[in-house]
């Protein structure tokens, strides 16, 4: 029988780690006929699926108010704890309006029990789920304790309530080891690893003429060179290596373009970036156009590009994350099949160097061999076709959504038994019918009046 599966977070729009992984997990759910609905404080997906209530959202005004007198302070002021309870009262009613109203089977929690960039909505989906009883998996990318700024705080006693909660009828998800080692330790909590993962069964299309039109929308002549950073702005992507490499590397075709937006720590991170480009002549090119999530329909046709109009004509890319809970743009570079030059960050340390990728990797800094390899590759033709190809047939076994059906399936099999409908691999269900099947918006811009 297929279900009624929620999806709940602050925020689905855009292409945060969250969102894109949502995304990927509703793909494979309605592939077998199961029907997703949304829930979050920013929204871009089908309307009719959809339960917007900006309240939910983690900048919204009276959230901001809150976590300016918990983070970072040692202690919390009644008033203080009113207004969490008084958010988290109004949020339990939408919630109990989204299952209702959907008639939810089985909600999916994003990230939003894991790390408190809302404590009133995780408080609320935790009383939500512990008094309905509705099965419900969370989905924890990263955890408070992975994150300085929430190490001092004056919400101690909600994070152990609820940041994550240990209920039986929650399935906890994790998406590395060492966060599965850590959920355990601290919480006594077991968990299941999914990996962040890519339709490695089914390459992606290339749509010529779209990514052509979108590097000659941020100024790029036909002998640039694309060296792209496919992250959002923010302090621990390490997008200054970025732009040191392009320095060191010495040649004017080069041009370092950033897909992602800044704004979710701030803007001061993007400003200093700018300097730092300027003061070593590198030519940084920010993307000023929203891009959009490849399976999402971000912003009701609103976005001029997906994010799959970035990658096919980029020559190279850099990911020198100096943290990462997985890392979505590594196997996004491997699945368009681009060289890369990544940071050996904990996650990729224990979990994916293991697998044996062919990569130019530095250990925090760039040496003079890490910027002649990346030359080479540049250069040379056979070496890159080599390293791409190679790279791809080790992701397609450990990271296609093959991974994902079968971990999903044992999760519905413990909820539902035998009366969950299997998680198929066959695509034709979302081709015809879906219009979140991932494709170049360019594509869909052709067919528009902008």
């Amino acid at each position: 029988m297929s279900k009624n599966i929620g999806f709940i977070s602050t925020r689905f729009a855009g292409t945060d780690g969250v969102t894109l992984e949502s995304s990927k997990w509703a793909q494979v759910f309605k592939e077998s006929g199961h029907s997703c609905f949304w829930f979050a404080g920013k929204l871009d997906r089908d309307r009719d699926k959809s339960h917007l209530i900006p309240e939910a959202h983690f900048q919204h005004e009276k959230n901001r108010w809150i976590n300016a007198q918990v983070i970072g302070q040692k202690g919390r002021k009644p008033p203080v704890t009113q207004a969490i309870h008084d958010l988290r009262s109004r949020l339990k009613v939408h919630l109990h309006e989204f299952i209702d109203s959907f008639r939810i089977d089985l909600l999916i929690a994003e990230n939003v029990l894991t790390i408190p960039m809302h404590i009133s909505l995780g408080l609320a989906l935790t009383e939500i789920i512990a008094e309905t009883q509705i099965p419900t998996i969370s989905h924890n990318h990263d955890f408070y304790w992975e994150r300085d700024r929430f190490s001092i705080n004056a919400v101690n006693d909600y994070l152990r309530m609820a940041f994550p909660p240990n209920l039986y009828n929650i399935k906890h998800v994790v998406i590395n080891s060492n966060a599965q080692e850590q959920l355990a330790l601290r919480t006594g909590i077991s968990s299941t690893i999914i990996p962040n993962v890519l339709d490695f069964e089914n390459p992606p299309g290339m749509d010529v003429e779209g990514t052509r039109v979108f590097r000659e929308s941020i100024g790029l002549k036909p002998d640039d060179r694309m060296i792209l950073q496919p992250t959002r702005i923010i302090q621990r992507k390490g997008i200054e290596h970025a732009i040191e490499l392009v320095k060191k590397l010495n040649d004017p075709r080069n041009k370092l373009v950033v897909s992602h937006e800044a704004g979710d720590e701030g803007f001061e991170y993007v400003e200093w970036l700018k300097e730092y480009a300027f003061e070593h002549d590198v030519n940084l090119r920010l993307i000023p156009t929203k891009i959009a999530d490849p399976w999402g329909n971000n912003g009701n046709g609103k976005a001029k590009y997906s994010l799959w109009d970035v990658y096919p004509f980029a020559d190279f890319i850099t990911y020198p994350s100096l943290y990462e809970g997985f890392g979505n743009a590594f196997l996004e570079a491997i699945y368009f099949k681009k060289p890369l030059l990544v940071n050996r960050y904990a996650t990729f340390v224990k979990d994916i160097e293991p697998q044996g990728f062919d990569l130019i990797a530095m250990n925090g800094f760039l040496s003079r061999k890490i910027v002649q390899s990346v030359i080479e590759i540049l250069e040379s033709p056979e070496k890159r076709e080599k390293m791409i190809n190679y790279n791809y047939d080790v992701a397609a076994r450990h990271y296609s959504y093959s991974i994902l059906r079968t971990r999903l399936n044992a999760i519905l099999s413990y909820f539902f038994g035998d009366s969950a409908k299997h998680i198929s691999g066959n695509t034709s269900f979302l081709k015809q019918e879906d219009d979140t099947y991932p494709f170049s918006f360019a594509k869909r811009r052709a067919q528009q009046s902008y």
